[in-house]
């Protein structure tokens, strides 16, 4: 070969080489951002706006969702994380420093002249390996009174005993069985407000005042109506209106809307929830007949309403229906209070299904934010826990299964056991960091923990963050939710894949409209 030849060759993987180092950069910036939060003894990250609005967390998915990311790569990541808050509810910043640890070393072995397609091959058999060996280290959680649901709040909680202790309480009032229901999310039930006092109830949050201040602000033994709709007659079109016929629909209407309020006093009903807007001459009426109402309360609030009292949503021209019908579509409710304080009314004791509410307080504004993602980051650990089981924490689970894939090297043929050693490594960083977090030397625990591991033949020694020494995870009460170290290992690999397959970065022309501009008259 000339060298005009080797130089073009050279330059066009150069080329291919910057790309992939392009993204890998992103990847890294990305990892960079939150690895220092990893751990007990992680810090706050800072994030600013060009406004001076200031937000001070160490939640990993909140610091990917609100900093400033413009590359596509960079993106990427920022949506897996948020497909691993969405599904598990915790685990995103574990996910993102394994991926980071991925790409990079994935980079370096193709540096080295390792094969993109074989990189991939072993991180798949890698990540598979380790996959199936966190499976099999999982330990179900039989009851709700096991206190390492206590200890799973506790840490996913970053340590607020507080927090920990409302999440397991409001875990033991709604039940494994509604806990393992797919549709339920226990961090849902999570509610922070500004100088609130710590409990959890069996009831829902409605954050709404009743419409004016003659409306009753305590009821008891109360028939609750729900209105998926607005309180106000139907409507008809202008053009109708300027109709004789027209004219009388319209009045017939606002009759029959009467009517229909008359209906809701006569049935006796103590609470009406609507999702739009009430009437005026509706307003009076039911504030007259000692009715409380609520109006444009948000889908979701309206939803926990009608499961925790039993109500079934009705539209206006449900209305409608007889007496007799009507009583079908309304719950109940042993209290109904009005908060004033916190602006908020409480459905307590509904006839429905049991649901429960985990009202965190918060000294001042700018706590309440940070709070309720801590706690929901708890509730969401303990679910997951409760589904799942628990494997031991601290990134000593990680250790023991890079110790496992490293076995899968010797019978993997061929330049797939550079990509097994891509898991390997990323299985490593999560120790290392929390490690490093805690202000020891990485390399030197790491090292101390794999011959501890390897001496004892226990998968669950690690590093306590405050002695330095290796102790169990299991003894020191530090253990994590098993489904969310599987979606973090998962999520990880999925990323490192589809960022390694990339060799080529295309501009995309912009697209024109598919509309056709008028043509100009002459």
């Amino acid at each position: 070969m000339s060298l005009k030849q080797q130089a073009v060759q050279a330059t066009e993987v150069d080329e291919k080489l910057a790309a992939l180092m392009t993204n890998a950069n992103a990847i890294r910036a990305i990892a960079a951002a939150v690895e220092g939060t990893l751990g007990p003894k992680g810090l706050d990250t800072m994030l600013v706006d060009k406004f001076g609005d200031v937000v001070i967390t160490n939640d990993g998915v909140t610091i990917l969702t609100l900093m400033e990311a413009n590359h596509p790569a960079a993106r990427l990541l920022i949506n897996v994380a948020k497909a691993q808050q969405a599904e598990i509810g915790d685990g995103t910043t574990t996910a993102t420093v394994m991926a980071g640890a991925l790409v990079a070393e994935g980079v370096n072995q193709v540096v080295r002249g390792v094969p993109v397609t074989r990189v991939i091959e072993g991180i798949r058999i890698g990540v598979r390996g380790a996959l199936e060996f966190i499976e099999q280290q999982a330990r179900p959680v039989r009851s709700l009174k096991d206190p390492l649901l206590y200890r799973i709040a506790y840490i996913a909680g970053r340590e607020n005993e507080d927090i920990a202790r409302l999440v397991v309480d409001a875990a033991r009032l709604v039940g494994i069985k509604k806990l393992k229901e797919p549709g339920f999310k226990l961090a849902d039930t999570i509610v922070a407000e500004e100088g609130a006092d710590n409990q959890v109830f069996s009831g829902v949050i409605i954050n709404k005042e009743p419409m004016n201040d003659e409306m009753p602000r305590d009821l008891r033994d109360a028939k609750v109506l729900i209105i998926d709709d607005a309180l106000e007659p139907e409507e008809l079109e202008d053009e109708a209106l300027a109709t004789e016929a027209g004219f009388n629909r319209y009045m017939e209407l606002q009759q029959e809307f009467k009517d229909n309020v008359r209906k809701i006093v006569d049935l006796g009903v103590g609470l009406v929830i609507v999702d739009r807007g009430v009437e005026a001459w509706a307003e009076e009426t039911l504030t007259d007949a000692g009715v409380m109402v609520l109006q444009r309360v948000s889908n979701k609030e309206l939803r926990k309403a009608a499961e925790h009292t039993g109500a079934r949503p009705i539209k206006r021209t449900g209305l409608k229906r007889s007496p007799e019908e009507l009583v079908r579509y309304l719950g109940q409710a042993k209290w109904v209070l009005a908060d004033e304080r916190l602006e908020h009314v409480r459905i307590l004791g509904g006839a429905g299904k049991p649901m429960a509410t985990v009202l965190v307080g918060a000294a001042t504004e700018e706590v309440v934010g940070e709070r309720e993602r801590i706690a929901k980051d708890a509730a969401s650990s303990v679910q997951a826990a409760v589904c799942g089981g628990v494997v031991a924490g601290g990134g000593s689970l990680e250790l023991a299964a890079a110790r496992q894939v490293e076995k899968l090297r010797e019978n993997t043929r061929g330049m797939a056991a550079y990509g097994i050693d891509c898991v390997v490594a990323a299985l490593k960083r999560p120790l290392a960091q929390i490690v490093e977090n805690a202000g020891f030397n990485s390399l030197e625990k790491l090292g101390d923990v794999v011959a501890a591991q390897a001496e004892k033949g226990n998968n669950a020694l690690a590093i306590d963050c405050d002695s330095g020494q290796v102790v169990d995870m299991w003894e020191l009460g530090v253990v994590d939710p098993a489904l969310v170290k599987l979606h973090a290992l998962r999520a990880a690999g999925e990323v490192a894949e589809a960022i390694l397959r990339i060799d080529t970065i295309i501009r995309k022309k912009e697209e024109k409209s598919s509309k056709l501009e008028p043509e100009m008259e002459e």
